[in-house]
């Protein structure tokens, strides 16, 4: 739901635009309690994603009274020359790729409250454990050009206590990693999208702060599949082979998105992952409305909301 420019994704909704329609309409089909939503600009008032809310209830669907978004690293600028193309204040200048701040977000509609835990989108990419930062011209490590800057997040990653009724609050970790892809041979974004993807395995090892407690779920658009397409997959799947999630049986070898010749066709890259203590119901991928877009949308379903704990053999 991204546009060529700031607040025509807002001016959408009043003109009838076909694919916001299309995109109100799978939404509505959903029925989800908390709907996770990639690539659709920011503001800082929330008002597009209000007029999203909206839209979905006059079609039927859910009254999703709680909404957030976290500023994304998308379009803004870095003040840095980062793709070395010798301009400054380029899309590929600014900390995530974007002509615009805000161009390409991510939000959450939610029938719960939601509190926004912590939000990680200004970290550095050179602060992940075992990072793969690099530049442009293909020099790695904290000698890198602009590693004192350049961020990890290419959207944003943040997490969000979403309030249930009857047990304790479910951590919703958030995030959508940058394409592997559009680089040259130093393999600058394929490095950035491993490390993306990487991060939140790092974060239940307790990087950036005390692990989160259970019950918690991952949710978002790595942009890398287990097999297949471009990018280091090791990262994917170090996440789903983790003891501290589930891959619902569901979601499993499941493609997400189908990107048409010559691209690499349909291929798993989003994800939802609860905690391993959950009990999981159900879970599935939509059929895709082309209309809306070339990804589909997935769905898990929890039970009332037993927890058990769950650690990994290194005690973590």
């Amino acid at each position: 739901m991204s546009r060529k420019g700031p607040g025509l994704l807002l001016a959408a909704f009043a003109k009838g635009d076909p694919q916001v329609a299309a995109v109100t309409r799978m939404i509505a089909a959903a029925e989800a309690d908390i709907l996770v939503l990639a690539d659709i600009d920011y503001d800082h008032g929330n008002a597009t994603l209000a007029a999203l809310r909206d839209a979905i209830r006059a079609g039927g669907g859910p009254e999703y009274r709680h909404l957030a978004s976290p500023r994304p690293n998308s379009g803004i600028d870095s003040g840095r020359d980062l793709d070395g193309d010798g301009r400054l204040g380029r899309a590929a200048d600014a900390q995530g790729f974007g002509r615009y701040e805000g161009q390409g977000g991510l939000a959450i509609l939610s029938r719960v409250p939601l509190r926004l835990v912590a939000d990680h989108s200004h970290r550095l990419w050179r602060d992940m454990p075992d990072s793969l930062v690099i530049d442009h011209a293909g020099t790695a490590g904290p000698d890198a050009l602009n590693a004192d800057i350049q961020r990890l997040s290419s959207v944003a990653h943040a997490e969000y206590a979403a309030a249930l009724p009857g047990g304790p609050p479910l951590t919703l970790m958030i995030f959508h990693a940058g394409p592997p892809v559009f680089d040259g041979p130093e393999d600058r974004n394929g490095r950035r999208n491993h490390d993306e993807v990487l991060f939140w395995k790092h974060r239940l090892d307790g990087a950036f702060g005390p692990a989160p407690d259970p019950p918690f779920a991952i949710l978002g658009a790595a942009n890398l599949a287990p097999r297949g397409g471009d990018g280091r997959s090791a990262a994917i799947r170090a996440l789903l082979s983790d003891p501290r999630l589930q891959d619902p049986a569901g979601l499993r070898e499941q493609p997400t998105v189908t990107w048409p010749a010559p691209g690499p066709g349909a291929l798993r890259v989003d994800y939802v992952l609860p905690s391993a203590g959950l009990t999981v119901t159900g879970a599935g991928v939509m059929a895709a409305d082309p209309k809306a877009s070339r990804h589909h949308l997935i769905w898990v379903d929890l039970a009332d909301h037993a927890v058990t704990a769950v650690r990994d053999p290194s005690g973590n």
